[in-house]
Parts: C-alpha cells; sequence; structure tokens
C-alpha cells in the first residue's frame, strides 16, 4: 500500500545526507558533498564535526566517539581529541573507499568498500567492491565479494541474516551468519522495483526497511521479502533509513538533493512507525 501523509522536512539544506545514526537523544547525520556529521536534537542542528566529505555511514563506538566511512574507515573522538584509522583504502587493488556500515551484537563491524566513487569524479569505471569485516581485535577480513555498488547494512532480530543493499544490481541480499562472524553464500532477499536500494535497518518484528533511491520512498518488507508497503517522500533522492525516538518508533528518513533544482536541497524528514526498530550495537573494535 502508499504512504498517505505528507512528510514535512524537520531539516534541510545539505547536498547530500547519509549515514542517520540515532545516539538516544539526538540524530546524527552526515553530508557527503560538502562535509561534516550534523547532530539534530528538536529542531536544532549542531555541528559535531566540520569539513570531511564523503561519509556514507557511521556507527557509535562504546569509547564515546563515532565510527565513519569515507575515505577510510576511523574512529573519531566526540571532543575532537583523536582521529584512529581502522581500515584503510587500498586503490591499487580496486578499493577507492567505504560506503555503509553496521556493527553485530559482539560489536563488530561490517563494512561495504567501493571500487570506485558513485558521487566524486574518480577516473575510474565502475568496479566491484568487497565486504569487509573489522573484528573484535582489530583483525580484518574479506567475509563478502562481487559487490557492484555497496549499500545499506542490517542484522535480522536473532542475529543469523545480514542484509545487504547492492544499488547497481537494484537488490537486498541476505547472507547467513556464522558464530565468529563470518558470512556464508548471499541470496537474493528482494529486488526492488521503485528505485534503487540505498540505506536500509531492521523492525523488531523483522521487516526490513529500505531508502529507495530516485523512487522517492522507503520500501518495507517482510522478512519473507514481500512488500509491505511504501512510505512516500516528498524528494526523489531517498538515501537512508535510521529508527529514533525514545521509544525507537520514530523512522528518520534522509535525503539528497539530485531529482529537484538547487545543490543543497537534501533534508531529514520523520515518520511515526507502528513497530519499533532494533537497536544498532555499539561498536567495540579497538582503537588503541
Amino acid at each position: 500500500m502508499l504512504g498517505e501523509r505528507h512528510l514535512e522536512p524537520l531539516t534541510k539544506g545539505y547536498g547530500l545526507i547519509e549515514g542517520p545514526v540515532w545516539d538516544g537523544e539526538r540524530l546524527l547525520f552526515s553530508d557527503v558533498l560538502f562535509g561534516g556529521v550534523f547532530a539534530l536534537r528538536d529542531s536544532a542542528v549542531a555541528t559535531v564535526f566540520e569539513h570531511r566529505r564523503g561519509i556514507g555511514g557511521m556507527a557509535l563506538h562504546a569509547a564515546g566517539g563515532l565510527v565513519v566511512s569515507g575515505r577510510n574507515i576511523a574512529y573519531k573522538a566526540f571532543d575532537g581529541t583523536s582521529t584512529v584509522t581502522l581500515l584503510d583504502r587500498d586503490p591499487e587493488h580496486g578499493n577507492v573507499g567505504y560506503n555503509d556500515i553496521t556493527t553485530d551484537a559482539a560489536g563488530r563491524i561490517y563494512a561495504g568498500s567501493l571500487g570506485s566513487s558513485p558521487v566524486f569524479e574518480d577516473g575510474r569505471e565502475p568496479q566491484a567492491g568487497q565486504l569487509y569485516l573489522i573484528d573484535l581485535d582489530g583483525a580484518t577480513r574479506v567475509v563478502g565479494h562481487d559487490v557492484q555498488l555497496t549499500n545499506g547494512l542490517g542484522f535480522s532480530p536473532d542475529g543469523r541474516t545480514l542484509y545487504h543493499a547492492d544499488s547497481r544490481r537494484g537488490a537486498v541480499f541476505c547472507y547467513p551468519v556464522r558464530e565468529d562472524g563470518a558470512l556464508g553464500d548471499k541470496v537474493r532477499f528482494v529486488a526492488t522495483e521503485r528505485g534503487a536500494p540505498d540505506g536500509l535497518v531492521v523492525s523488531v518484528d523483522g521487516a526490513v526497511w529500505v531508502a529507495l533511491a530516485g523512487g522517492g520512498a522507503v520500501g518495507v518488507y517482510e522478512p519473507d521479502g514481500a512488500l509491505r508497503e511504501y512510505i512516500d517522500v516528498p524528494q526523489p533522492m531517498c538515501t537512508s533509513v535510521c529508527f529514533g525516538g525514545a521509544d525507537l518508533q520514530e523512522l528518520y528518513i534522509v535525503t539528497g538533493s539530485e531529482g529537484v533544482p538547487g545543490d543543497r536541497e537534501g533534508a531529514v524528514y520523520c515518520h511515526r512507525a507502528d513497530v519499533p526498530g532494533l537497536p544498532v550495537p555499539l561498536a567495540r573494535v579497538p582503537i588503541a
């Protein structure tokens, strides 16, 4: 069924918003194109980190800072005292950076790499990336292969399935998760018909909520892949989603400027969901 509520922006004026994270009191988000990480609390926006562009994914760390993607995967302390690279890029071997990230219940980090930049001109033909795991001892390994354009990541309620959006293939895939964090073979969970799958989150009932870039909607899919509903968004470039609020039933939806006049039209919207989202665990990988 189609969403009928017209959403109004909570804030706007950004190039391409990505990486939304709820920290218990405020919504954190990035601007990929113009740089920076920002915090929305009530109706006020504050700058958390300046300058850094290209952040497509973020996760809270148990040490009190934020793990961000982009040219690498890095930990940044909220007080600005430290930045620690957790996983670097390797352009000579087809890894120019990272997009969405997520964490499992143990605090491991899963990060999708980019074989070429989907946003910044790097002179490369589109190439596939990989899916990396940063383990609790800081070791890194590839756990997924041949991801044409990596995007949203999220776990099922029991932690046994990892969902992963591949935008260029127009599909969300799922992997069985092993005890040590390794993944089995991926299978297609759903092919999106209204836009390309971008960021995603999972609710407590196992539904997968997928931002549909270019489709102006969030698609909500049952655990078996059946479409539950579309939530209409006023802008076509719907880039990511996260649950927040005191009861985790506020679905924050972020957008980019593509498809509308102007280059700073990215906005944050909020839709009241009828089911809570799953809390995203804190990252617990070493930062020293």
